[in-house]
């Protein structure tokens, strides 16, 4: 066991080595590769060091290089090397984090960890959470708090009695929405399209003018960073008017949020503590491993009442046990390469990575400018949307950026427009990795065709 550990840690290191320089993208050559995993299921076992060798030797060309410094596409964050050394110790351990008797070590981590995060994100102290797989499963957490809230204040216990004869929840979001929360609204029987949607700016912030008349039971879900501009909803606003109408605020800030923990982007995120609940992600700007996002919510006895769980074999302690904070049961320690990340980055470090890649973004933003390209968007955080030209030529751009491979983006519509998105999330992307990237992406526009 130990001579395959070693090897899997050697070809690891490799790896991160190699895709410094190799192209971030994989070639056609190595995808056409990717059935020599396939074949008939043995009838019987295989030697592991086999194994090993023909995942790293098929499969390592075939990943998209997104642990490394180039990547731009969607908001991914590589791996701090702290965090991904811990989820090694961590998988070795492997840990099922549901009780505190069943992992001592996962459920002290994740209580310290938690607490870090909501000082980070300057979060009320009174805050709870439990740690889910990302921004997804964060919003269905979230919202099933808030779901257990609206109704229990009109008295209608919706996890005894569920949603059949309950009163109707009102549900409203700004028309720019991300997909992750309507898809928590359906699961939760809430309804994907049975929501109210609030009209948006140029930026894709929810207008205060054009906010609706609700009553109770209602939840106002609001974004602290839209996934194509940056954008901030008007947090003080509608908070104010949600706040009026009895309504549980709930805050997207998958990425967002963290601006919080910047200084000079902290202003963007701090009207935000005012909600009742917020969903972010720990695999985007904390550059933690896949796959590790937070469900945070005021008042934890809402989360608790909609997420716990009582058998007789389960004991029962004086500890927070993660599983009634959290959808899942079993599951792996994931607060442990966040208790990791922000320990290794402490709170000048984490500001430091945050402004950093805004800097980047806003680097991108005045170099492809400068080239003649239309910039889309108030460059506020770390997101930039460019247009190239026509649609056509914007995406033969894109399509083209993909192949050259020194850096990947991916494309977007953004109000009707088509875009090409650069999303800087990395602590590993440098000044140098910039300047390359800007310098492709100016050299392969100018030579697209119109």
């Amino acid at each position: 066991m130990y001579d395959l550990l070693n090897d899997a840690a050697a070809r690891s290191l490799r790896y991160l080595a190699e895709i410094q320089t190799r192209g971030v993208a994989p070639t056609p050559e190595a995808i056409a590769r990717l059935h020599e995993i396939g074949g008939p299921w043995p009838d019987g076992p295989s030697d592991a060091a086999p194994i090993l060798r023909l995942l790293d030797e098929v499969g390592s060309p075939a990943t998209l290089a997104a642990a490394g410094p180039r990547f731009f596409g969607w908001v991914t964050g590589g791996a701090l090397p702290a965090t991904l050394a811990s989820s090694w110790l961590a998988n070795a351990w492997d840990q099922n984090a549901m009780l505190a008797s069943s992992s001592p070590i996962a459920a002290e981590v994740e209580t310290v960890a938690l607490r870090w995060v909501v000082a980070a994100l300057a979060l009320p102290q009174t805050t709870g959470g439990g740690f889910v797989t990302g921004a997804t499963l964060a919003n269905l957490t979230c919202l099933a708090a808030a779901r257990h809230a609206v109704l229990d204040a009109e008295g209608w216990d919706v996890d005894a009695r569920g949603l059949s004869g309950a009163p109707r929840v009102t549900v409203v979001v700004g028309a720019e929405v991300h997909p992750s929360l309507r898809k928590a609204l359906g699961l939760l029987g809430l309804g994907r399209e049975n929501v109210i949607e609030v009209p948006v700016d140029a930026q894709g912030r929810m207008r205060a003018d054009a906010l609706p008349r609700i009553a109770r039971p209602a939840i106002v879900a609001i974004q602290a960073g839209n996934v194509n501009s940056g954008a901030f909803d008007p947090a003080r606003e509608i908070i104010a008017w949600a706040r009026a109408a009895g309504a549980w605020v709930h805050v997207d800030g998958a990425f967002g949020l963290w601006a919080a923990a910047a200084p000079e982007r902290a202003h963007l995120a701090a009207e935000f503590a005012d909600a009742d609940s917020w969903a972010t992600d720990a695999h985007k700007w904390l550059n933690v491993p896949y796959d590790s996002g937070l469900a945070l919510v005021r008042e934890p006895e809402h989360l608790r009442a909609a997420m716990s769980i009582t058998a007789a074999y389960l004991p029962v302690g004086e500890q927070r046990d993660p599983a009634n904070y959290t959808p899942e049961f079993s599951r792996r320690a994931r607060g442990i390469e966040v208790w990791a990340a922000m320990l290794s980055l402490g709170r000048s470090g984490l500001g430091d990575l945050i402004e950093r890649c805004c800097r980047h973004a806003r680097r991108f933003a005045d170099g492809l400018s400068e080239a003649g390209y239309e910039i889309l968007n108030d460059v506020v955080l770390n997101q930039v949307l460019v247009s190239f030209g026509s649609p056509e030529k914007t995406q033969r751009v894109i399509a083209a950026i993909q192949v050259d491979g020194t850096c990947w983006c991916g494309g977007t519509v953004w109000q009707g427009r088509a875009a090409m998105r650069i999303s800087v999330s990395s602590w590993a992307t440098t000044d140098n990795d910039v300047e390359r990237s800007l310098a492709a992406m100016r050299r392969i526009a100018a030579v697209t065709p119109d």
